[in-house]
């Protein structure tokens, strides 16, 4: 039983996850293999902030054109709710680059690093959304495509391809691996 009167896998009166409370989340929790090849529970990030080097083409791509990987990220993200396949990819790329010659582009990233972390319930670390993108928007950039990519997206295909993979039984993402030894 935790201090907060809940056994392990019950969601505390706050409604909030045990380990969002400072508790540790359930043996039960979903888990899966990062592009380091360590397992990662729900809630944590598949790499940390400033391993941008882990996708050297990524990296290059982001710090000379911030734009692609933005856009990218965007598709996903908003699950391709856009017409047409690269439409939406194209048109938020385009309007980052606007706002990024006045210097608001990372107050528009941020949006979606929030939505992100809304969708697969990942922790606002190493600190609020809005800082990362000012302080370090190409290592955030870099990371949250790295996160997309281990979630088994191809980037580069946009959201249409990615669930038509899906739906042909083409996965790319990398299997689920238990928490350790059982008996």
């Amino acid at each position: 039983m935790h201090p907060d009167g809940t056994t392990p896998g019950q969601i505390p009166a706050s409604g909030y996850p045990n380990s969002m409370m400072g508790q540790p989340m359930p043996p039960s929790a979903p888990m899966y293999v990062s592009p380091r090849g360590r397992s990662v529970r729900s809630g944590e990030w598949s790499t940390n902030l400033c391993h941008c080097c882990d996708d050297p083409a990524n990296c290059m791509i982001t710090c000379f054109c911030p734009c692609i990987t933005f856009g990218q990220i965007a598709e996903i993200v908003d699950r391709g709710s856009s017409s047409s396949e690269h439409s939406g990819c194209a048109a938020k790329g385009t309007i980052y680059g606007l706002l990024a010659m006045t210097g608001f582009a990372c107050l528009y990233s941020c949006f979606y690093r929030s939505k992100l972390r809304g969708q697969y319930d990942l922790d606002e670390a190493p600190c609020v959304d809005c800082l990362v993108h000012f302080c370090c928007e190409a290592c955030a950039l870099c990371q949250e495509y790295r996160e997309l990519k281990s979630r088994g997206f191809d980037m580069g295909i946009g959201w249409e391809a990615n669930m038509d993979r899906q739906k042909r039984g083409i996965n790319t993402v990398a299997p689920a691996v238990g928490h350790g030894m059982t008996r």
